[in-house]
């Protein structure tokens, strides 16, 4: 069995859930800024693979990540319900390109478990824990350990560049 995540001060926290492929994960909804329909999208050449390019976001030049690729999930299914959620990343704005959008789940600090260390090919860093909620498991991630450092440079770098 999986032991407890560290508890935070707080005893519950509300969490975005969403699908890549046939699995569903979550993002604290405190770190999500929007979500929204993927809108048309301006590829880039010899961009990072898992960057699919960027959007106009009111203005602001938005680079467009693909969770299943970053993940290296190969059950991603392609559907005209693709969403984007717009997420601050150490000051950098991104959308991260996922399958849909399902529920927002209010979850206690008791019901999230310590990832194993791998856990369906993700690096057991990116994960805060394993939710069990009334539809199964979410898996928590954490935004802020997604991408290293130089993958936070190239996705910065996206930006000045266009």
């Amino acid at each position: 069995m999986f032991k407890k995540a560290e508890k935070s001060s707080l005893s519950s926290m509300q969490v975005v859930c969403f699908k890549i492929g046939s699995e569903e994960y979550g993002i604290e909804i405190l770190k999500v800024q929007e979500i929204l329909k993927l809108p048309k999208i301006t590829k880039l050449p010899k961009s990072a693979d898992f960057i699919i390019g960027v959007i106009d976001l009111r203005g602001q030049v938005i680079p467009i990540i693909d969770l299943s690729k970053r993940f290296g999930i190969s059950d991603k299914q392609e559907s005209s319900n693709m969403r984007a959620i717009v997420v601050d990343i150490n000051g950098k704005k991104v959308g991260l390109a996922i399958d849909s959008v399902s529920h927002v789940v209010k979850v206690d600090s008791r019901d999230i478990e310590q990832a194993p260390p791998i856990v369906k090919g993700i690096s057991g860093k990116y994960i805060v824990g394993i939710a069990k909620v009334e539809s199964g498991f979410v898996v928590i991630l954490d935004i802020n350990q997604i991408f290293s450092h130089d993958e936070l440079g190239i996705i910065g770098n996206i930006r000045a560049a266009v």
